[in-house]
């Protein structure tokens, strides 16, 4: 089985975090526990990740970038 990608990894801790918030939020609304899979979180959280999509990616991408001073080789096609 292959490995997945950084990226994959990384955003999956992010949403795994989103998803914990929304069905905390979800349960203070309604006063009781609600479950991960109830329908109300996942539009939620369909709504926070579209959202903020970008923005997870962007942060990925700054993680990944080169520090000042240095540059990154490139391959000749």
């Amino acid at each position: 089985m292959s490995r997945p990608e950084p990226v994959i990894c990384w955003e999956m801790l992010r949403i795994q975090k989103i998803i914990e918030d929304e069905t905390w939020l979800e349960g203070e609304r309604r006063h009781c526990w609600v479950s991960p899979d109830d329908p109300v979180v996942r539009e939620n959280v369909c709504r926070v990740i579209l959202r903020i999509g970008q923005e997870l990616r962007d942060a990925f991408a700054a993680e990944l970038a080169v520090p000042a001073g240095q540059t990154r080789r490139v391959r000749a096609a």
